[in-house]
């Protein structure tokens, strides 16, 4: 069929004019488009609609943020599971279901509980000057790389605040007893003394001698677990902003007019170094201690400027300035806004030369007398000794957005030229490169690498690749990054006759047979004991409990808790599948101090937390239970770009 629309395009286009213009006639181009909505949708929640874009969206984000956390331990089957995707599908419905709550109620955000959020952002704390205050042209720059404008962003932190407040108010209010927390605490941290007996299934192996029949059925029962993978040989082609950087030469005068557009990010401030001495005359004060702080300043400016030697020392003297007074009114180097004294400060100490001395300085503070002991005048650095820097930023940028450019019609070359991908590494002079692929992520790989994605994988055996030899889609596998291959050589799944893999098979036969010899001795050893109440072959007793197993695998320290405290000593049987089979003998409940003041506070805490989170989801549930939600179609039919 795809051969058929491949080779007939112009044919396919003509069909599909004369069936959709006479359509349109009758209902509307919009009309028209309401006949197919649906497919470009996964929801809706009381008639707003969650795209199918959104979805893969947030699911590219969520394994990219999953990815960065797990690194080399990051594998996309377990994430890539339907129940995930139901659970990202239900996490935009609340947050829907959530946003219209929040309309309906009426509920925003002060200007200045923003400010606060955003100055909070880590983020955005990296962009601020010595002063203090936020570059508002990086600022600016950081928010357009993400498509948005300074208003566009605050109004999405805005609103993601307002819809914060009905959870936290319910989590805000959640409360434990403490004798709640004291009983949890206590069943947390019961101890229990145990014995163990044990029958592993590796001392059983030397008592088991399968037969050829039973090597054969094992054979015959479980083949897929003996087949060699299906391998596909490939030529396959990346598009990134990586990839098409290797093309991207910026000119000499590119990188010059980068320069001269962006010569403020290349420009140091200028500095002084200066001293002070200050006499307080704060903004409060009355007319009257202003007048006379005055009077004091200018004795001192008189004796400053008869004894300019003796800075230091009057200053150490008579400044009022704790922070600099004992080092002789020094303020080491800063840059206009840097210190408190405001705009007057600034505008006078940053016209005066080295070893002048200024008259009176009025600011908010008092009366300043400052000398400038030292300048570092502002500094532009000269274009070659950035050119190499603005050549790698401007090649990054430059590539980036040939990649915007390109996707599309990289997308279409590869599906349009389907037998080879020659044409598409020629046009976009990208490198075609060869590998040997299986179904199955190569562990040898980085986790991350486009020949590991799922998707991509399963488009490269599919049979209009493997079978007809067409290009594979191009796959989006997340970070801006586009895979497409074409299969040159292929060999299916084999499985080895049995006589090529014997000695393997009869090791998986034995290693069943001690497993289910053990349990068995085990089992009838339970039912002895618990008629004899024996401790005979038991292991020294052992203290456990739900924090410390002391080794105690999880299955049987779930057993031992299982047992009724009021009916001890007692015997329990563990089933350990391919260890064997364990037997514990449960003495007695060991008593426990009681938690201590700071442990229970802890536990109050924490459980008060549960409760909350608790309570926060019940309440989002009752929202979505009256809320108007459709579900459309299934999420395994989404394009899930970074799995």
């Amino acid at each position: 069929m795809l051969d058929f629309f491949r080779n007939h395009q112009r044919l396919m286009m003509f069909m599909l004019i004369l069936v959709i213009l006479p359509g349109l006639g009758f209902v509307g181009i919009q009309g028209f488009r309401g006949f197919f909505d649906e497919s470009a949708n996964v929801a809706s929640v009381n008639g707003h609609k969650i795209t199918r874009a959104e979805y893969d969206n947030s699911w590219r984000q969520q394994l990219d943020r999953a990815r960065q956390v797990l690194g080399g331990q990051f594998d996309a089957k377990v994430f890539d599971t339907p129940e995930r995707r139901k659970e990202m599908l239900d996490g935009l419905i609340q947050q829907r279901v959530l946003a219209d709550e929040t309309q309906r109620l009426h509920l925003t955000v002060s200007d200045e509980a923003l400010r606060r959020s955003l100055l909070a952002d880590p983020v955005i704390g990296s962009l601020k000057n010595p002063d203090g205050s936020i570059d508002l042209n990086k600022y600016k720059e950081l928010l357009a790389m993400q498509g948005m404008t300074p208003d566009q962003y605050q109004e999405q932190v805005r609103y993601s605040m307002a819809m914060q407040q009905l959870p936290a108010a319910i989590t805000q209010s959640a409360f434990t007893p403490k004798t709640l927390a004291q009983h949890l605490t206590e069943l947390a941290e019961q101890q229990r003394e145990v014995q163990g007996l044990a029958f592993r299934a590796k001392e059983y192996e030397s008592k088991v001698q399968p037969t050829d029949a039973q090597i054969q059925a094992y054979y015959d029962a479980h083949r897929d677990d003996f087949a060699t993978p299906a391998t596909a040989t490939i030529q396959y082609l990346v598009l990134s902003p990586a990839a098409l950087a290797a093309s991207v030469n910026p000119s000499n005068a590119d990188l010059k007019k980068f320069y001269d557009d962006n010569i403020a990010h290349y420009r140091t401030v200028g500095e002084v170094r200066a001293s002070h001495i200050l006499i307080s005359a704060p903004k409060d004060a009355s007319a009257a201690d202003k007048e006379k702080a005055k009077q004091k300043a200018q004795e001192i400016l008189a004796q400053v400027k008869a004894h300019p030697d003796q800075f230091a020392q009057i200053a150490e003297k008579d400044s009022q300035d704790p922070g600099s007074a004992s080092k002789g009114g020094d303020l080491g180097y800063f840059s206009p806004g840097m210190i408190a004294g405001g705009k007057a400060f600034d505008d006078a100490v940053f016209k005066m030369k080295k070893d002048e001395i200024s008259d009176l300085i009025q600011s908010d503070f008092g009366y300043h007398i400052v000398k400038v002991t030292d300048e570092k005048p502002a500094a532009t650095k000269p274009f070659d000794e950035v050119k190499e820097s603005i050549a790698k930023d401007l090649k990054t940028q430059l590539a980036t957005k040939a990649f915007g450019d390109d996707s599309e019609g990289f997308t279409s070359t590869v599906y349009e030229q389907a037998k080879s991908l020659q044409p598409a590494a020629d046009k976009y002079k990208l490198q075609l490169q060869t590998a040997t692929v299986t179904p199955k992520p190569n562990g040898a790989l980085p986790p991350d690498s486009p020949l590991n994605n799922p998707r991509f994988l399963a488009a490269v055996f599919a049979n209009d690749a493997v079978k007809d030899r067409n290009n594979t889609q191009a796959i989006d596998v997340g970070d801006n990054t586009l895979i497409a291959a074409h299969v040159t050589d292929y060999k299916p799944a084999t499985v080895p006759a049995l006589a090529a893999i014997k000695d393997a098979v009869r090791q998986k036969v034995v290693a069943q047979q001690a497993a289910d010899l053990a349990r068995k001795e085990g089992e009838a050893k339970l039912a002895e004991l618990q008629k004899s109440k024996s401790t005979d072959g038991f292991s020294s007793a052992l203290k456990v409990s739900r924090n410390e197993a002391q080794g105690v695998p999880p299955a049987a320290l779930s057993a031992i808790y299982k047992v009724d405290a009021q009916k001890l000593p007692a015997y329990v049987g563990v089933d350990l599948g391919a260890d064997g089979y364990a037997v514990y003998r449960v003495n007695a409940v060991v008593p426990t101090a009681a938690a201590d003041e700071k442990r229970l506070a802890a536990a109050q805490q924490q459980i008060s937390s549960v409760n909350a989170q608790a309570e926060a989801e019940a309440y989002l549930d009752a929202l979505r239970d009256r809320s108007k939600v459709k579900m459309f179609g299934s999420l395994e039919t989404t394009q899930s770009g970074g799995d």
